[in-house]
């Protein structure tokens, strides 16, 4: 027969439980590392994780169902966002762990980038005090909406789709640092391959912003104007 204590205690382990059985899917995990970028709705959402609408969606639930996320109406669409900042901060811990435990995703990294020539040594300190000392151009390759909602202090918008067209733009004199939304998000990847071939001396940042962040460096949040002209920026921490 339980006793009070035991019956408290298995009911808050369930609990806790509740929250590893909704991230039991890759595709949960990837959503919640989107949503650390800001809102989106369910169907900007689908394009990224290479989902259909409906299974999105039904993934969207069990985060919701966990109180992970939260979604509000937005017109005719649903927009959706983190219930809280220590949801990103959770993530960021779980990956941390993952990386430190599992050398699969090591090797999967590993074989992904050395077939594209983007596993060049980089010490990631040197290059992130080189971010903020401004002795690099620094791009934020992700869509704007991303860039405006928090994006390293100093950082141009030019969103991959963007950059072949407006690569003039950019001074050929200095060394091009390319980030987007983390270790395992391909934008920047694909940027500094495409720059490399215009024949720029450029290299990709690892951290994105939330990354950024958890140092406990200021983010900066912008207008849709702002953005574009890089520059009308707010600090925020």
């Amino acid at each position: 027969m339980k006793t009070p204590a035991r019956a408290w205690k298995s009911g808050v382990y369930e609990q806790l439980a509740r929250i590893g059985k909704s991230l039991s899917s890759g595709p949960r995990l990837e959503i919640l590392d989107l949503l650390c970028q800001g809102p989106r709705t369910v169907e900007l959402i689908a394009a990224e994780v290479g989902q259909s609408v409906a299974n999105t969606s039904h993934h969207l639930q069990a985060l919701r169902r966990a109180r992970l996320v939260e979604g509000e109406k937005d017109g005719t669409h649903v927009l959706y966002r983190l219930a809280d900042e220590e949801v990103c901060t959770f993530y960021r811990s779980l990956r941390r762990l993952a990386e430190s435990r599992l050398l699969e995703i090591h090797a999967v990294t590993r074989q992904f980038l050395e077939e594209r020539g983007a596993l060049e040594p980089v010490d990631r300190e040197a290059l992130i005090s080189r971010v903020r000392r401004g002795e690099v151009t620094v791009l934020d390759v992700r869509p704007a909406e991303e860039y405006q909602a928090g994006h390293i202090p100093g950082a141009l918008s030019v969103p991959l789709v963007e950059l072949k067209r407006r690569i003039r733009e950019l001074p050929r004199k200095r060394e091009i640092v390319a980030y987007c939304r983390g270790p395992y998000c391909v934008l920047a990847v694909e940027a500094v391959e495409l720059l490399r071939r215009a024949g720029f001396k450029a290299v990709r940042l690892e951290e994105g912003v939330p990354d950024w962040r958890a140092r406990g460096l200021a983010v900066e949040v912008s207008s849709a104007e702002g953005s574009r002209k890089g520059r009308g920026a707010s600090k925020a921490q």
